[in-house]
């Protein structure tokens, strides 16, 4: 292969990682003459998990809102939220109250947490010209009829997008939104499985920003994305330097700023995380041909889902699944975050915290808040845990 033909690669790569970087920081909602063909609005969705396939089959775009960031000046939230909420869900009600999400259709919560719970009453006080709802997912999926409930809360949705919308959303739509979006998730498995087995060749933070694009963008769009951003991955041509390999874990929900990502990428090589874990939820394809698509995205979410701080499946350990993570990526520690003042993370760190005890492996304990602006006392804690663990395999 000339070197062209890699400069070649290396140009389109950066090229596109700016174009994810610039879509996935961009918290303005656009207008309904801005969206591509197909399109008639924008849904919004707090995180974890939604069912992005029933949106797109009623032709609103998906867009999931993951707070103001550490760029956004908070004026009304306070007035209304407690200092000990988190900070995704005061910066969401921020961004709510202050305008920017004034051109959403709807905007969808879950009650993964008490704080959570409750936005979808702030939201319908403050913005009762937006529709908002509250997407009830099951505490147990381990009940028998588990499944069903939550094909019937996906049926209770795709009733009030319908009426939203003015018609109603076909079978056919949901089955092709599938086989788009299981097309979209398998690129991002294919992403994630380039850092396990080559991370000198995509760090933490590009990985990041390639994902997180497609919480703002069409589906259609991120797909094409991915499609030229693979071949290109795989043809760079980068030493592979003296880093540890450790997995990070506690960004399913806030997220960690961009800069303390890059700061973790400095001193080490993040082979997995769970950042955005609801864009990849499940691990194997949904259901395409099936006569009913709405029970297959059910089914998918009870049966082929990740594990997650906000799932609470017995078939799935706490410890097992981080285990698995260290495994699959060959790692020689693991990095264990959660946000500030979130329950389920910090309920989840102790239990990470007792396995990784018992199995003998080395952590590093570390909280974030998505405002966080001062990186240098981490990037001091990560760096002497970075040099600890290559002094201990040397």
């Amino acid at each position: 292969m000339s070197a062209q033909t890699v400069s070649d690669y290396e140009g389109q790569l950066n090229a596109i990682l700016e174009r994810c970087h610039t879509a996935s920081l961009d918290a303005r909602i656009p207008d309904a003459g801005e969206l591509p063909e197909g399109y008639t609005g924008t849904l919004g969705n707090f995180p974890v998990y939604f069912p992005d396939e029933i949106a797109h089959a009623a032709g609103l775009l998906p867009v999931n809102i993951l707070g103001g960031g550490n760029k956004l000046e908070m004026k009304h939230a306070d007035a209304r939220m407690g200092s000990f909420v988190c900070s995704i869900c005061r910066s969401t009600t921020e961004l709510g109250l202050n305008g920017t999400l004034a051109g959403l259709t709807g905007f969808v919560t879950h009650p993964i947490c008490d704080a959570a719970k409750h936005l979808a009453g702030i939201w319908s006080r403050n913005l009762p010209d937006q529709m908002s709802e509250i997407l009830y997912l099951p505490q147990n999926p381990n009940s028998p009829g588990a499944a069903r409930y939550v094909a019937a809360e996906y049926q209770r949705l795709r009733a009030e997008l319908a009426h939203k919308v003015g018609h109603p959303i076909s079978d056919a739509a949901i089955r092709s939104s599938i086989r788009l979006y299981n097309k979209k998730r398998r690129l991002m498995r294919e992403l994630y499985q380039i850092r396990r087995d080559e991370p000198w060749k995509l760090s933490c933070s590009e990985s990041y920003m390639l994902v997180r694009a497609g919480t703002r963008i069409p589906c259609e769009e991120h797909v094409e994305l991915l499609e030229q951003a693979l071949p290109a991955i795989r043809q760079r041509h980068v030493a592979a330097q003296d880093k540890p390999r450790v997995i990070f874990v506690g960004g399913f929900c806030e997220q960690p700023p961009l800069e303390m990502l890059e700061t973790l990428d400095d001193a080490c090589f993040i082979v997995d995380d769970d950042l955005l874990i609801g864009q990849r939820w499940f691990t194997e394809d949904v259901p395409e041909d099936v006569g009913d698509p709405v029970w297959a995205l059910a089914e998918s979410y009870i049966e082929r889902s990740h594990a997650s701080p906000v799932q609470h499946d017995e078939r799935k350990p706490k410890g097992d699944y981080l285990m698995a993570m260290l495994r699959d990526g060959k790692a020689d520690a693991a990095i264990l975050t959660a946000a500030k003042f979130c329950e389920p993370g910090l309920d989840e760190q102790l239990f990470w915290s007792k396995d990784l005890d018992e199995a003998g492996i080395q952590y590093l304990v570390l909280e974030f808040e998505e405002k966080m602006t001062s990186f240098e006392q981490m990037s001091m804690q990560v760096e002497t845990f970075a040099e600890s663990l290559l002094f201990a395999l040397a």
